[in-house]
């Protein structure tokens, strides 16, 4: 084991509710999207390996047979010309494709471990997760969303120094479930008419971001999910009936899935038992208080979240 330098980080999961693609000028670092969604305290952890040597091997591991190529990406940028052998384990917290930001949060997570096993900064190591997010079609934003915690609201694209992000704290959990089979989103995000069907449908993005507000932006959430019209019949017929249990609830962008967040305690009951009829797979989870981070202890049981995933689904 002598030589082998090891470190892992967190990055958390991500749920967009609104959004339009936006960029300033020719500068990649600021791409990306205006919009507003929530950090979840759920994510990817990944734990890297280094060990310096002749040869020259790369492996990210994900515990099964997928295949994460914007982490790899990421990875191989930040090793560049360095010799030696590098394994990054992943382990999500949320199923991939299915708009919970796992594919941003799993780039992130990858550069801060890597980059700290490198002793590199973690400036750079940002700015290639989004690189990477970005190029690989991960999404438009996603790593900016997750460098810090709340309600997050992106009032110009990209990561800093040109990205800004406003951040509000959201104590209430939220329930985020699947009803569906994944939506890989770079088809989608390649697609110029997707991306002005966005721009169209997010009537209210200036006026939130300008103004931005948690209940203002649920229910601009709601309206953006009805007019952006992707949602199949059946997660459209169960946001209409989260909602008539008084709970904010609209497509979580974009997957066959949802956010619904009750707006008191009896709608939370209501919102459990109608998920537990449907045999919906879900969990209820905490808006994050923190971004992404490298860890230093140990981190918490993922088991538990399992089980209340287990749970929810009936």
């Amino acid at each position: 084991m002598h030589g082998i330098r090891t470190a892992r980080a967190f990055a958390p999961g991500h749920v967009t509710g609104i959004f339009a693609p936006a960029s300033i000028g020719p500068d990649p670092r600021a791409r990306g999207s205006r919009g507003a969604g929530v950090v979840l305290e759920l994510g990817v952890v990944a734990r890297a390996a280094w060990r310096p040597g002749a040869t020259r091997r790369l492996r990210i591991l994900g515990g099964g047979s997928e295949e994460f190529p914007i982490s790899t990406d990421v990875a191989r940028r930040l090793v560049g010309t360095r010799h030696g052998s590098l394994t990054v384990r992943l382990h999500h917290d949320l199923p991939i494709g299915q708009g919970f930001g796992m594919s941003a949060a799993g780039a992130t997570a990858t550069a801060l471990a890597v980059s700290a096993v490198l002793g590199g900064p973690r400036a750079k190591a940002i700015e290639i997760a989004h690189l990477g997010d970005l190029f690989g079609g991960g999404g438009l934003g996603g790593v900016a969303a997750i460098l810090g915690g709340g309600l997050e609201f992106r009032r110009a694209p990209g990561v800093p120094p040109f990205g800004d992000s406003l951040r509000m704290p959201w104590s209430p959990p939220v329930i985020v479930g699947v009803v569906g089979g994944p939506m890989p989103s770079p088809p989608r995000l390649r697609d110029p008419r997707f991306l002005h069907r966005a721009g169209a449908s997010a009537l209210e993005l200036d006026s939130l971001l300008e103004h931005p507000d948690p209940v203002r932006f649920f229910e601009a959430s709601e309206r953006f999910t009805d007019r952006m019209g992707v949602a199949s019949v059946r997660l459209r017929r169960i946001l209409h009936d989260l909602r008539g249990h008084g709970a904010w609830a609209f497509q979580a962008m974009f997957g066959e899935s949802f956010l619904a967040a009750p707006q008191s305690l009896a709608a939370r009951e209501r919102v459990i038992r109608s998920v537990r009829a449907r045999g919906i797979r879900a969990v209820e989870v905490h808006v994050s208080a923190r971004g992404a981070r490298r860890l230093t202890t140990p981190p918490p049981s993922r088991a538990s979240h399992r089980e209340s995933m287990r749970e929810r689904s009936g």
